[in-house]
C-alpha cells in the first residue's frame, strides 16, 4: 500500500488504463477521484457540486465505453471535470478555468475525448443524434451517449431532439442524469413527472422484479425478451395512469436506479450498450454528492469560489467595504420597482440567485416566474405578459440570451411590446470563457428596429435606467450590465427617469475624444490619468446605444478630428460601427479608433487578463490616447 491517497488515480492517464483495472476497484477509483476533485477545487474556483455528482458515471462510462472510438456528449459541461481527469488532464487540472489553462467546459481544441463543445445546455442530445445518425449512414458500429443533467432536459431543444429521436432510430443512449437541481431547484412539470417515477415504490418494486425475470429468461432468444420488456411498459402504463413519456415517444426507458452505485452502473451499461435503437437510463444522483456542506448547500456549492475543504466555509477575500456586484443592486431595485408598481413582474430561465431576482422572490414569489432553462420561452412569455398590461423585466445572461435572438425580435420588438430585457453578464466575463462572454449582444440587439438599447456606466445610472424602463410607452428596453461590482458604494439614490438618447459629458478636452458605453467608462477615466493629457482629452458616456445621442455626436464631430470609442463588446456591430456610420452619413472627416472585443473568440482567464489582451483596459486606451495624439493630423 502506497502513501499516496491518489495511488490509483495516478495510474490512470487515459481511460484504457481505467479499463485494465477489476471492477471491484472502481469504488476506491471513485473515492479519489471525488477527494481530487475536493482538493483542487477548494483551491482553484469552478462549478463544483455538479462535477461531485457525477463521478461513479463518469467513471462506469468509461470504464464500458471504448472512448474516444465510442463518443460522450456531456451537457451541461460542468458536469465532465471528472471526464477531464479521467481522459489525460489530471495534470494540468490545476490550471482549470485560469488563463491559458484548462477550459472549465468540454472543447474539442483541448482533447479528443472532448467531441462536442458544451457551455450552454440542453444541445447533448441534438448533437448526440447528428453523430449516431452519421454512424447510421457511414456503417459505423461505435457507440454515442449523450449525459443531460443539472436541469438541461427542461430546454425546448433538448425536447425537438427527442422528439427527432423517436423517429430516426439511431443507436443512441441518452442517460439522464437527475438531481432536481441546475443552479437553483428545478421546476417545471417535467421536474414533477421526474420526482413521481423516482418516487414511486410500487413501480421500482415492479420493475426490479421484472428486470430480474428478464435476466433469468435472458437466454431464451428475443421474442421472450421482447414479451418481458412488454410486461415493463405495461406495468409504467398500470402504475402512472398514461404512458411514460418516453416510451410513448418510442425511447426505450430504464430505471430509475441509483446513480451512486458504480458496480450496478457499469452491469446496466454493459447491458445497454447491447440494445440498439434509442434508449434512456434514468439515474438519480445527489449534487455535491460526498462532500456534506454541497449536499447540504447545492445552490451555495453549484460554483462556490475557493472554500476551506475540511468546513465547507468560504474564503472570502473581500473587505466588506466595496460597491455592490451590479447583480445586487439589480435584485434590490427591481424590488423596490416592484413594491412601487404592481403591474411589474420578474422572469428569469433557471438564473434565480445568479440575477438576484432572488430577492424580490422572498417576498413576492407569485409575481416572480423561473421558467427553467428555456431562453425562448422566457422572451414570449414575457412578451403574452406586456401584451396584457403587466411590465416585465426578464433576466437573462447575455451569452443566453443569443438563444432566444428570433424571439426578441418577432415576439417583443416586431409588436412594440414593453418587455424590459435585462441583460446580466455582458461583456467578458471571466473564468467561464469563450461560450459566456457577453460579447454580442450590442451588435446583434443594434440591427433590429423599434428597440432601445442602453448600458450603465455605474450603479446611479443602472438604477435610473430599470427606473425609466417602466415607463409606458417605450416599448422593448434592453439594459446590459456586466457581471461583478461597481464602483459607487452609496448608490441607493433617488431615481430619476432618463430620456432616451442622452449621453453625458464626463470630462472636457481639446484634443481627442473619448465616447464609451457602459462600465468601461470607468476604464476611461482610469486612462486619461495614466495618460497624463487631462484637459486634453473629451470623456462622453453615451448610455444609450439605439437611439444614438446625435447631438452630441453632432458636437463632438464639429470639435475634434480624432476620435476614440470604447465598449465591452465586439468591435463589430456596435457602438464603433455606429459612430463610424453617423461619421459617413454626415460626411465628416475624422480618424475613429474602434476599441472593444477583437473578432475572434477570447478565452477564458481573470477578466483583467482578458480585458489586456483585447486591449481596453485602462493601459491600453491610454496607449491608444497617446498613440493618437502623436500623429499629425491630416
Amino acid at each position: 500500500m502506497t502513501g499516496n491517497p491518489f495511488y490509483l488515480l495516478y495510474e490512470i492517464n487515459a481511460p484504457s488504463d481505467l479499463r485494465k483495472l477489476p471492477k471491484e476497484k472502481l469504488e476506491k477509483v471513485c473515492e479519489q477521484l471525488r477527494c481530487f476533485l475536493i482538493d483542487t477545487l477548494s483551491e482553484t474556483p469552478g462549478h463544483f457540486g455538479a462535477s461531485l455528482g457525477v463521478v461513479e458515471l463518469t467513471v462506469a462510462l468509461h470504464y464500458v465505453f471504448n472512448t474516444p472510438v465510442d463518443k460522450l456528449v456531456w451537457d451541461v459541461g460542468h458536469q465532465a471535470y471528472g471526464h477531464k481527469i479521467l481522459t489525460g488532464r489530471r495534470d494540468q487540472f490545476s490550471t482549470l478555468r485560469q488563463y491559458k489553462g484548462l477550459s472549465g467546459f468540454p472543447t474539442p481544441k483541448e482533447s479528443e475525448y472532448d467531441v462536442f463543445g458544451v457551455g450552454h445546455s440542453s444541445t447533448s442530445i441534438s448533437a448526440a443524434l447528428g453523430m449516431a445518425m452519421a454512424n447510421q449512414l457511414n456503417n459505423d458500429p461505435s457507440n454515442v451517449v449523450a449525459v443531460i443533467g443539472d436541469g438541461a432536459l427542461s430546454g425546448g431543444m433538448a425536447f425537438e431532439a427527442l422528439n427527432n429521436a423517436s423517429e430516426k432510430n439511431p443507436n443512441l443512449l441518452i442517460i439522464l442524469n437527475d438531481n432536481n437541481m441546475s443552479i437553483d431547484p428545478n421546476v417545471g412539470g417535467l421536474n414533477n413527472y421526474l420526482i413521481k417515477i423516482s418516487a414511486s415504490e410500487t413501480y421500482n418494486r415492479l420493475r426490479n422484479k421484472v428486470w430480474d425475470f428478464l435476466g433469468l429468461f435472458k437466454w431464451f432468444g428475443r421474442k421472450t425478451r421482447r414479451l418481458v420488456s412488454k410486461v415493463g411498459d405495461s406495468t409504467k402504463s398500470f402504475i402512472f395512469k398514461d404512458s411514460n413519456l418516453f416510451e410513448a415517444l418510442n425511447i426505450r426507458y430504464f430505471g430509475p436506479v441509483d446513480g451512486h452505485d458504480v458496480e450496478q452502473l457499469v452491469k446496466l451499461l454493459e447491458q445497454l450498450k447491447k440494445i440498439q435503437g434509442p434508449k434512456i437510463l434514468h439515474i438519480i444522483t445527489k449534487k455535491g454528492k460526498g462532500f456534506h456542506p454541497a449536499e447540504t448547500n447545492q445552490t451555495l456549492f453549484h460554483a462556490p469560489g475557493k472554500f476551506d475543504k475540511t468546513t465547507g466555509k468560504q474564503v472570502v477575500s473581500t473587505n466588506g467595504d466595496e460597491p455592490p456586484l451590479y447583480q445586487k443592486v439589480f435584485g434590490e431595485t427591481l424590488l423596490e420597482l416592484a413594491r412601487a408598481n404592481d403591474k411589474i413582474v420578474g422572469i428569469t430561465p433557471a438564473m434565480l440567485s445568479g440575477s438576484s431576482m432572488s430577492i424580490m422572490n422572498k417576498e413576492m414569489p407569485h409575481r416572480v416566474f423561473d421558467v427553467g432553462i428555456s431562453e425562448q420561452h422566457a422572451v414570449t412569455f414575457a412578451a403574452g405578459l406586456a401584451q396584457s398590461g403587466m411590465i416585465p423585466f426578464c433576466n437573462i445572461y447575455s451569452s443566453f440570451s443569443q438563444r432566444a435572438y428570433d424571439q426578441i425580435i418577432h415576439d417583443v420588438a416586431l409588436q412594440g411590446l414593453n418587455v424590459v430585457l435585462c441583460l446580466d453578464r455582458g461583456g467578458l466575463v471571466g473564468a467561464d470563457g469563450a461560450t459566456h462572454h457577453g460579447a454580442y449582444d450590442l451588435a446583434f440587439l443594434n440591427c433590429i428596429p423599434n428597440i432601445t438599447i442602453a448600458s450603465p456606466m455605474n450603479e446611479q445610472e443602472f438604477r435610473n435606467l430599470l427606473y425609466t424602463a417602466q415607463q409606458n410607452p417605450l416599448g422593448p428596453f434592453v439594459i446590459r450590465y456586466p457581471r461583478g461590482r461597481g464602483t459607487v458604494k452609496d448608490w441607493r439614490t433617488t431615481m430619476e427617469r432618463m430620456e432616451s438618447a442622452t449621453g453625458r459629458t464626463i470630462c472636457e478636452g481639446s484634443d481627442v475624444a473619448v465616447l464609451s458605453i457602459g462600465h468601461v467608462g470607468n476604464f476611461v477615466q482610469q486612462a486619461i490619468q495614466i495618460s497624463g493629457k487631462a484637459g486634453q482629452v473629451a470623456h462622453y458616456d453615451m448610455r444609450f446605444l439605439k437611439p444614438l445621442d446625435l447631438s452630441l455626436l453632432f458636437d463632438v464631430f464639429s470639435k475634434f478630428k480624432k476620435i476614440i470609442t470604447v465598449e465591452d463588446g465586439t468591435t463589430t456591430g456596435g457602438l464603433g460601427t455606429s459612430v463610424l456610420d453617423f461619421l459617413n452619413r454626415n460626411n465628416y472627416s475624422a480618424k475613429v479608433v474602434v476599441m472593444g472585443i477583437p473578432d475572434y473568440f477570447v478565452e477564458h482567464g481573470k477578466p483583467e487578463e482578458l480585458y489586456h489582451e483585447c486591449g481596453y483596459d485602462a493601459e491600453g486606451i491610454a496607449g491608444a490616447i497617446n498613440k493618437l495624439m502623436s500623429e499629425t493630423s491630416k
